[in-house]
């Protein structure tokens, strides 16, 4: 059986873990060729080995997007093993929650270059490809914080803003030439790094089902609802979608506060 996006090349960064690697393996069910760009090599390559060993092709690339040589060379690498990429997936990211002036410059470059420059240096190595094919798709990970503020969340949602930014401007300029570029603005989803905020506090278990009670559908996402949605923005079915931003959150961010 032919799959949604059956040989197509797809880049998958930050694929070692949660909404990315989800992602690598529903794509892989559906017939793609996966690259698993991560900067952990331990998780990288155990998600190629499931994808592998269980659904399809996989290759993975240490890959850190922070740093724009790394990610041509992980592109570079991607055109010699599989092909010129049909799809790219950004969505390798870190939360930097902070007080504003007590935000160090260190911190503040830090969630600026893997949340937004590694966005942009995916779309700026895979452009040229997709250009010459005439034909791809990118999809950017942002975040409800993209459009609304969480406070003492500084300064991840400004950053989160600029992918939005990025996202419609791109989408702008590459839509006559047959690259539709949009973005997914998931809400909670149970991924590593919302485990990670949820052990921040005293009590884990308590502010899990604080926030699970602060949306309309009472639970937190899945990362695989994410990756169902990527697949169908990536795929044919998708292609007078432009400069769109989808937002999954269980409605969350459609309530103005609590009864």
């Amino acid at each position: 059986m032919t799959g949604r996006i059956q040989d197509r090349v797809a880049i998958i960064t930050g694929a070692g873990s949660g909404i990315g690697e989800a992602t690598a393996i529903r794509f892989a069910q559906e017939g793609a060729k996966v690259v698993i760009a991560e900067i952990n090599s331990e998780n990288g390559k155990k998600v190629t080995d499931v994808i592998n060993n269980k659904h399809g092709k996989a290759v993975f690339i240490e890959t850190d997007v922070a740093k724009d040589e790394s990610v041509k060379l992980m592109v570079d690498k991607t055109v010699k093993t599989f092909g010129a990429p049909d799809i790219m997936i950004n969505n390798a990211g870190i939360a930097v929650f902070d007080d504003p002036l007590n935000l160090s410059e260190e911190n503040w470059r830090k969630c600026f270059s893997v949340d937004l420059d590694g966005v942009w240096y995916g779309c700026k190595r895979v452009l040229p490809h997709m250009l010459e094919k005439k034909k791809g798709s990118i999809v950017n990970i942002a975040s409800v914080h993209a459009f609304q503020i969480i406070p003492k969340c500084f300064p991840y949602p400004v950053a989160k803003h600029g992918v939005l930014g990025l996202t419609r401007a791109l989408a702008v300029d590459y839509a006559n030439k047959g690259i539709k570029i949009n973005a997914i603005s998931p809400g909670y989803i149970f991924t590593p790094i919302n485990e990670w905020f949820f052990n921040t506090k005293p009590d884990p278990d308590a502010a899990k089902k604080e926030t699970e009670k602060l949306h309309p559908i009472n639970r937190l996402g899945a990362s695989e609802e994410i990756a169902n949605a990527a697949l169908f923005m990536s795929s044919d079915e998708c292609n007078f979608m432009i400069g769109a931003n989808v937002v999954i959150d269980g409605g969350i961010t459609l309530k103005i506060h609590d009864n």
